[in-house]
């Protein structure tokens, strides 16, 4: 993920990814999901209700480019975890309803019936499957480091009595703990806090997944030059959130995201968001089943 491409380009040429929101969904600006035929389903299964209802209401995040930042120019919520959410409520025949969902609440709203989806950077753990259920995993992630382009830290042995910045709430707060004992850290509502943070000196470095500091990365631009080093931390696989024991909900994002991989939609997504900024092939999410998944995170604290 160090080989990021266009940054300055972009930032010359418009605020915060605003450029990207017109090239996704592929060249001809078509939204995901517009072509697909919506599916039946049985009465009193939630895919049915939902439809009944006309709307599913889907947990994102809204500063987390490119996977759910909320445009500057049209106020509207985009990113690649948004456009597959929309092509999830296309094949409910369903519209899209989008809430802020940050790292420390996404559980709770799924648990109190705030959203009934969470597509929100979440990676897949045993932890968590204690307390919902997920999907199978639709994207792989891993975990890097942050620094100031200026920075003398060149990876998480580095990380001793400086001070580095994750989200309440994510998975980095054990990984850092676990890896890097003697370092302070801090931890914020929004990974927004973070780059802030970063940027005026109050951190040393950010640690999360990759791409969403390659976000930053782009997002900062020439005005404060950054880069990601040290080797991969973790491999984080993200899955769809759903309230836990609907085995039926379950299996229709299951067979929906392995819709989107076989019917080229994820494909056009990740182009959209993520492949042209980004140098080389990385793991596809069709090579993890949810077993697999859940491997990389074994039970810790709630199971």
């Amino acid at each position: 993920m160090q080989g990021v491409r266009n940054w300055r380009l972009l930032v010359a040429l418009l605020a915060v990814f605003a450029v990207l929101g017109a090239a996704c969904g592929g060249d001809d600006g078509a939204e995901p999901g517009a072509d697909v035929e919506a599916g039946e389903f049985e009465e009193g299964t939630t895919m049915a209700e939902l439809q009944e209802k006309g709307e599913v209401v889907i947990g994102v995040k809204y500063d987390v480019p490119p996977f759910g930042f909320e445009n500057p120019d049209t106020g509207e919520v985009e990113g690649f975890d948004v456009d597959l959410a929309k092509y999830i409520a296309a094949k409910l025949g369903v519209e899209p309803v989008f809430k802020e969902a940050i790292s420390d609440n996404r559980i709770p709203f799924l648990q109190d019936g705030t959203v009934d989806l969470i597509l929100s950077t979440m990676t897949i753990t045993t932890d968590r499957d204690a307390e919902i259920d997920y999907s199978r995993p639709y994207f792989i992630a891993q975990g890097r480091i942050l620094v100031p382009e200026d920075s003398d830290i060149a990876g998480i042995e580095d990380l001793a009595g400086r001070s580095v910045c994750t989200a309440l709430g994510s998975t980095y707060e054990s990984t850092l703990k676990e890896q890097a004992p003697d370092a302070d850290v801090v931890t914020v509502d929004a990974y927004s806090d973070c780059l802030a943070q970063l940027q005026s000196g109050q951190v040393d470095a950010v640690s999360t997944d990759n791409i969403i500091l390659t976000g930053m990365i782009i997002q900062a631009g020439e005005d404060f030059p950054m880069k990601l080093v040290g080797d991969p931390l973790t491999t984080e696989p993200y899955g769809i959130g759903l309230p836990d024991g609907d085995s039926e909900l379950q299996a229709f994002l299951d067979q929906t995201i392995e819709e989107a991989f076989e019917d080229g939609t994820w494909d056009e997504i990740y182009d959209s968001w993520v492949g042209q900024y980004v140098e080389g092939e990385p793991e596809h999410p069709s090579d993890y089943t949810l077993e697999d998944a859940l491997e990389l995170f074994p039970c810790s604290e709630t199971c």
